[in-house]
């Protein structure tokens, strides 16, 4: 009785660790949209996407408009201004650079967020992509080497944000409310998406495109001073934390080693399969998701014929529809696990499955939809909000077979998700160039199979507890 009383519950949306979780819900929401902003104001930067009529492309000309309207005489100085000549392919390397960045740090920033403290990393790699998402319009002047420098460096410090948030919640997030509050937190990708696809042109009509870059870049410092101000490592230094949340944190976690590392036993996780389960899901799960997020704009021009303004509109709606998806997922998932309804390695294997098998029959499905306006946007919808799903599943799985290295290996799985990335854009491109009814289908045939790859290993081999070689070494003094 007096075990059950200390580790009670305090209330929950008003407590400490979720306002924790919707900080990191601005962050995430900070980082997507300053990620995203390039590839919405080049439309503008660029003259050749006018010129050549893409998809994208406005089809009005700066200089017409500002003797048809003296008024917006300062957005058009910005546009009349920074106008560059940057081919396909020179906007390729700008936009693939960021990928690299990441890839670059998430696995040595997982280990050193393990050792000098996620709040450090994470602040410092969200302050170092604010100040280089304002610096941006300066750099493009200077020219696009700068500009790929200052993309890769921007990868690398937003590689060690994403990593850092799980040693966080290794720390923070109770074992049935895991779900719940790193589903809260991931959302704000989605919803950052959603946002910037659906104000990022209005900003650069409005402003000019300069502005994309020192609004999302403002909101970043504001964001880095509430990080500073409000988050620290862990429960047991926070000043403003109450006893009995501080106790039922700690008492939930007190079968979690805490012990600070010395060594990652590599060879131990190379040979450990619920890893490489994860890590499988990784690759597939991010190979479709990719492709949505990359290639998303083009399918909807190309195969609906829609302009521009109608098509940021339609690209934004599958964001919001993955970021809402992500919280209920997270709830129902905390839910089956409070009331004992299922195992936890259970729920894992369920909302990974639904998160994998789901997206898999809309794409399946939508070269055969084509012809139909509303069923193609309905399931182009449902493709990244039933993804997101995985949230709940393998994509925290790392806090529950070695919390104490969640953070390196929620490095390693994102890396495994960033080649998926890679190869699959650059797959899709090649796919698409020969035909496009066929490509297209193609595309959507191999991401289903990758990820029906993903789901059968990830349920064979999948687990939930604890690792040996993750647990805390007892040592007996003789």
């Amino acid at each position: 009785m007096d075990e059950k009383s200390s580790t009670k519950k305090g209330p929950e949306f008003c407590s400490l660790r979720y306002g924790l979780a919707f900080i990191m819900h601005f962050s995430n929401f900070t980082m997507i949209t300053q990620r995203v902003s390039l590839s919405i104001a080049i439309i503008a930067m660029v003259n050749s996407t006018q010129l050549h009529g893409l998809p994208n492309a406005s089809t009005e000309g700066p200089l017409a408009d500002t003797v048809n309207n003296p008024s917006r005489s300062m957005k058009e100085f910005y546009n009349k201004a920074s106008v560059y000549e940057w081919s396909p392919e020179t906007q390729g390397i700008i936009f693939s650079s960021i990928s690299y960045g990441i890839i670059v740090t998430l696995i040595p920033s997982g280990y050193l967020a393990g050792i000098f403290g996620a709040k450090q990393m994470l602040g410092a790699g969200l302050l170092i992509s604010s100040l280089l998402t304002l610096f941006t319009p300066l750099a493009a002047d200077f020219g696009v080497i700068l500009v790929i420098v200052i993309r890769t460096i921007q990868g690398m410090a937003q590689g060690m944000a994403w990593t850092g948030q799980f040693t966080i919640w290794a720390k923070w997030a109770p074992p049935l409310e895991r779900s719940k509050l790193t589903s809260i937190a991931g959302s704000g990708a989605a919803f950052g998406s959603f946002i910037i696809l659906c104000v990022g042109g209005l900003i650069s009509q409005a402003l000019g495109w300069p502005f994309i870059f020192y609004i999302f870049g403002s909101i970043g410092c504001v964001c880095c001073l509430l990080w500073f101000t409000v988050i620290y490592d862990d429960p047991m230094h926070h000043p403003c934390i109450s006893v009995q949340e501080k106790k039922y944190i700690v008492a939930s976690l007190a079968q979690q080693s805490s012990s600070p590392r010395r060594s990652v036993p590599i060879k131990a996780m190379v040979r450990c399969l619920p890893l490489w389960a994860i890590f499988t899901g990784f690759f597939s799960h991010f190979w479709l998701c990719t492709i949505i997020i990359t290639y998303l704009p083009t399918y909807i021009s190309s195969v609906l014929h829609v302009n521009i303004r109608d098509s940021g509109v339609l690209s934004s709606l599958p964001f919001i529809a993955a970021s809402s998806c992500t919280i209920l997922g997270g709830q129902l998932a905390d839910f089956l696990l409070s009331r004992n309804l299922l195992r936890l390695v259970t729920v894992r294997k369920l909302f990974s499955s639904l998160g994998l098998l789901l997206p898999s029959l809309c794409a399946v499905a939508l070269p055969f939809v084509a012809s139909s306006y509303v069923t193609t946007i309905i399931l182009l919808i449902l493709i990244p909000g039933t993804s997101n799903l995985c949230d709940s599943g393998f994509i925290i799985n790392t806090l529950d077979v070695a919390p104490r290295y969640a953070s390196f290996l929620m490095g390693i799985s994102r890396g495994f998700g960033l080649i998926a990335g890679i190869i699959s854009s650059t797959a899709t491109g090649f796919l698409i160039s020969q035909d496009s009814v066929s490509g297209w289908r193609n595309v959507f045939f191999l991401s289903a199979a990758v990820n029906m790859f993903g789901m059968f290993f990830y349920i064979t081999f999948g687990q939930a507890e604890i690792q040996d070689w993750a647990k805390e070494k007892t040592l007996t003094r003789l």
